[in-house]
């Protein structure tokens, strides 16, 4: 177990973490890549249901 918490703490310290601005950016790719997911999802919804309802 010790073995294993040092190693994780060894591979930690070689991860290089994003600056502030690249995190930003990061995260506003996320939020509009979720945001036009739900739209398209919600048209594709909408359409079957409107297609189920004429039949």
């Amino acid at each position: 177990m010790f073995r294993f918490l040092k190693d994780v703490n060894r591979e930690m310290r070689k991860v290089t973490w994003p600056k502030s601005n690249e995190l930003t950016r990061y995260t506003i790719i996320v939020i509009f890549t979720v945001i036009f997911v739900t739209v398209f999802f919600t048209i594709v919804d909408l359409g079957i249901t409107q297609v189920l309802d004429l039949l």
